[in-house]
């Protein structure tokens, strides 16, 4: 008896699978030094937004210990985490949901709330995420504009419809670094439906000079999640760690979303360390904040428009950004392009080192110059 012939995947997936766009990372650093003929110790990468100073040094030394029990599952209910995050914010533990990176809480919300037909209000152009997932289950997105790089608050609140299931804020933005005014960003969760779950991304929030405060928000109970990462100013990014922290509700409901052991034994250890290390973060924020502004003078010095950031990167309008992209490549420095923001004439740059700042500038006064 013959056996039936297979059925392509791809006639099997639903729909709205087959047209969601793929996320494309960068090269690794190595294989693009391969492919420049490029020594790899000489290349400065400022395109990924991560931590220049490296990974706060109470976190590597728990990381150390924590991999010798490696033969071991970790703590599925993040428990050590939860209670020092609990300490860290003033929350209660079961306020926390913690996830594999703050992009799977991201993903969790959508598993919860999202379905064909719901919308998802979320400004542009603003972290891919949130757009990513909510393609990922059949969703729209609602894409606001932003004002001179800001987030339009007052037209993301009247984008929202009955149909509004989740409304996406990041602040400081991703990719333009600005942050909105705390006591606006507060009056804008309030003035939403509730009906609407509201995701306040705060990746970058220890940069910025006065972010807003959640709590009071979710004392009064509101839709609200905080979104954070330790890739950032903990400089943890490889360990793929995040969290969001709400309502004893909304955070219990996320839980149950959550593969059991998503979060490795290393990564909880680290973080757990990291949130004591009070001088690393403090040195990393001055160190940022300072790098920050060598970058943007030394732009001005070029007569180059930037965008002023309140984040650990900036935009700078170099004309063709993709050709500045692949000058600055072929000379060892690695940006971020900007074209697939719809902004094709900027470039991001994360701020680096002492040393990498000025190789970035010296690199880019020869390129602008061409």
């Amino acid at each position: 008896m013959a056996c039936p012939k297979a059925v392509k995947p791809t006639a099997l997936a639903k729909p709205f699978v087959l047209s969601q766009p793929e996320y494309e990372p960068g090269k690794p650093i190595e294989e693009l030094a391969r492919d420049l003929g490029l020594d790899p110790s000489g290349i400065v990468k400022l395109a990924s937004n991560e931590n220049a100073f490296g990974p706060s040094p109470l976190a590597v030394e728990a990381a150390k210990r924590a991999i010798e029990q490696g033969h071991l599952y970790p703590d599925g209910g993040c428990f050590a985490l939860r209670q020092k995050l609990a300490q860290f914010h003033g929350l209660a533990p079961g306020q926390f949901v913690i996830g594999n990176g703050s992009n799977e809480v991201i993903e969790l919300l959508g598993h919860a709330f999202l379905g064909p037909g719901d919308e998802v209000v979320m400004g542009a152009p603003d972290f891919v995420v949130y757009r990513l997932v909510t393609l990922l289950f059949g969703a729209r997105p609602v894409e606001v504009p932003l004002v001179n790089f800001r987030n339009d608050l007052r037209a993301l609140a009247r984008a929202v419809s009955a149909k509004t299931k989740l409304v996406f804020v990041s602040s400081p933005n991703n990719p333009t670094g600005t942050a909105s005014k705390a006591e606006e960003l507060l009056e804008f969760v309030r003035s939403l439906p509730g009906t609407a779950v509201c995701a306040v991304d705060e990746a970058y929030a220890d940069f910025a000079e006065r972010p807003a405060d959640l709590r009071p928000l979710i004392g009064e109970g509101r839709n609200v999640i905080g979104l954070r990462t330790f890739s950032k100013v903990y400089g943890l990014a490889s360990l793929r760690l995040g969290y969001g922290y709400s309502t004893p509700e909304l955070a219990s409901l996320l839980d149950r979303m959550r593969q059991p052991f998503n979060v490795n034994a290393i990564a909880q250890a680290a973080a757990v360390a990291a949130l004591d290390d009070h001088e690393f973060r403090r040195m990393c924020v001055a160190e940022t904040r300072k790098g920050l502004r060598r970058l943007e003078a030394g732009c001005a010095e070029l007569g180059l428009e930037f965008v002023p950031s309140e984040a650990n990167f900036f935009l700078v309008r170099v004309g063709d950004g993709a050709r500045v992209f692949d000058a600055l490549l072929h000379r060892g420095v690695i940006v971020r392009p900007l074209k697939l923001y719809s902004l094709p004439e900027w470039i991001r740059v994360t701020v680096g080192t002492a040393d990498q700042n000025e190789r970035f500038l010296r690199e880019l006064a020869a390129v602008v110059r061409c």
